[in-house]
């Protein structure tokens, strides 16, 4: 087992159109205000962005995200990331009982040095790490949609 990579999925339940779900994901640059992990988001060019977050545990990671994919009838968003993390990640939205489903799709290796040598004790931290801060993104883009 390669304890410095790991895989997510995280189901989220909203009760906005897949549409304005969609075209909330699409704007990364918003992701601060809505978002309170995600510190920052400045964009590189049309198709990248660096981001720094930071959770519950006292550091920051920093990549650069890479647009693969960006699909709005499919309703979905794709990102190549490098930098702390390596790997993918991926957006999809579809309709679910008059509102939307967003499922969110990570795969990726731990590229910092500091949280490769904590990977076998810190492992469960940086799991829980990661759900927190998917809970609390959950909570923000749904009073987001709401506000908007």
């Amino acid at each position: 087992m390669d304890w410095n990579h790991y895989r997510f999925r995280n189901v989220w339940e909203l009760p906005a159109p897949p549409d304005t779900v969609y075209a909330a994901l699409e704007r990364a640059e918003d992701y601060p205000r809505w978002w309170p992990q995600v510190r920052a988001v400045d964009r590189v060019d049309d198709t990248a962005a660096t981001a720094r977050i930071r959770s519950f545990l006292p550091y920051d990671l920093v990549m650069t995200l890479r647009q693969r994919r960006g699909d709005p009838v499919a309703r979905t968003l794709e990102a190549v990331m490098s930098g702390d993390l390596e790997g993918w990640a991926r957006w999809t939205v579809a309709p679910h009982h008059g509102g939307s489903r967003i499922v969110y799709e990570q795969e990726s290796d731990v590229r910092r040095t500091v949280l490769r040598r904590l990977a076998v004790p810190g492992r469960l931290v940086f799991r829980a790490n990661h759900a927190l801060m998917m809970r609390a993104g959950r909570r923000g883009l749904r009073a987001w949609l709401q506000a908007v």
